[in-house]
């Protein structure tokens, strides 16, 4: 799965994304809406990871969905 196909699901998405990152809040998904940009800004600042190591993280997490 490549971060197009989730920008286009979004919302089937959005579930898979806060069991895998908890602290993630419902409003924090939907500012998030999609775009890649926006939700390694929140792993940034709910888990404390640098911007290189959320993309990282976001980038398995898609390769395994």
């Amino acid at each position: 799965m490549n971060w197009d196909q989730v920008k286009g699901d979004w919302k089937q998405f959005q579930g898979k994304v806060k069991a895998k990152w908890g602290k993630l809040t419902d409003d924090d998904l939907k500012q998030i809406g999609g775009k890649k940009d926006e939700l390694v800004g929140k792993l940034q600042t709910h888990y404390g990871h640098s911007k290189e190591e959320a993309e990282k993280h976001i980038d398995e997490f898609i390769s395994k969905v």
